[in-house]
């Protein structure tokens, strides 16, 4: 797949550009004849990548949570869990494909996986619905909570989207009861559930699967109550503002840490999750299975009270 580069890479693509046409010209002129001006040029390239992604503003962030070729939830099940076996359908109306979910094994652990799932190009990008959820969706991730807790099994939640969908189809079948009906079963489960913000977790779509014991998220992704376009919209009355609703809504992991929203903050390789997946999924692997760790001890009432008071205490001083 064709490197994607955002605005804020572009003096990165330009000298990766040049790279590549070294390497054509090497192979027309003889092995190693520029092999010196390639190093030079690729150790270059990664002090710029390196200086670019330690100064990132909200909005770059926002645009690196998006890209498409971050790791999707897909990616994170191939990564990491064993044995998954997909569990479909609310039992009420259909099959929503923007949120997945099923049974699997987390490095030894019998465990529930709910996730968004985006799509990574135009076919599988229109059959999740780009991670735009419908009511049956969060329906459907209500039912398997209830299996998790019936069968005694953690749920790892896995939070990548724009949004639910804002369709009129949606709004008949109560999206926003929907929704409201999983932030409540994840607030009274009784079993450990974390959630991972891997991308964008936006608005009510992100927090019906979200409100987890331990909320975690990636260095570069975002966590907000509305999309910085939809804030813009909104108050601003003009879209084209979103770069500055982003720097002013504190949507940041290191924002979000502060206000105590999200728990902890996994670092990703240098260049974004997308740089080297594998390295992103890993890490996020192990992040999980040290808060698993210390979950999975508590008492079913333990678990209730902490994720209460863990909601309660934010934007407390």
């Amino acid at each position: 797949m064709a490197a994607h580069y955002l605005e804020f890479e572009r003096p990165i693509a330009e000298l990766e550009a040049k790279i590549d046409e070294l390497s054509k010209l090497s192979e027309t002129t003889g092995p190693g004849a520029f092999d010196a001006e390639i190093v030079a040029l690729r150790d270059r390239v990664g002090r710029m990548r390196t200086e670019a992604y330690s100064h990132l503003d909200a909005w770059q962030k926002t645009q690196i949570a998006r890209h498409p070729q971050r790791p999707h939830f897909v990616d994170y099940v191939a990564g990491l869990i064993e044995e998954f076996v997909e569990l479909r359908g609310d039992r009420k109306f259909a099959d929503d494909q923007a949120i997945l979910g099923g049974l699997g094994r987390f490095r030894g652990q019998p465990v529930m996986v709910i996730g968004q799932e985006k799509g990574h190009d135009t076919t599988t990008r229109i059959k999740h619905n780009f991670g735009a959820a419908r009511p049956e969706g969060f329906r459907k991730a209500v039912r398997l909570m209830d299996l998790a807790e019936q069968f005694n099994l953690p749920v790892l939640s896995f939070i990548d989207t724009g949004g639910a969908y804002p369709g009129i189809g949606g709004e008949e079948r109560g999206v926003a009861e929907a929704i409201a009906r999983g932030t409540e079963r994840c607030i009274t489960l009784g079993v450990p559930m974390i959630a991972v913000i891997t991308g964008e977790g936006m608005s009510g779509g992100a927090i019906g699967i979200a409100a987890a014991n331990r909320v975690v998220i990636l260095e570069h992704a975002v966590y907000a109550v509305i999309s910085p376009e939809g804030c813009a919209s909104i108050l601003l009355r003009d879209r084209s503002l979103a770069e500055g609703a982003a720097k002013a809504m504190k949507i940041t992991a290191e924002d979000l840490i502060g206000l105590k929203v999200v728990d902890r903050i996994v670092k990703e390789p240098i260049g974004g999750a997308h740089a080297d997946p594998a390295l992103a999924i890993r890490r996020v692997g192990d992040a999980l299975e040290e808060e698993l760790a210390a979950l999975l001890p508590l008492s079913p009432e333990a678990l209730r009270d902490q994720r209460a008071e863990r909601f309660y205490a934010i934007g407390r001083p």
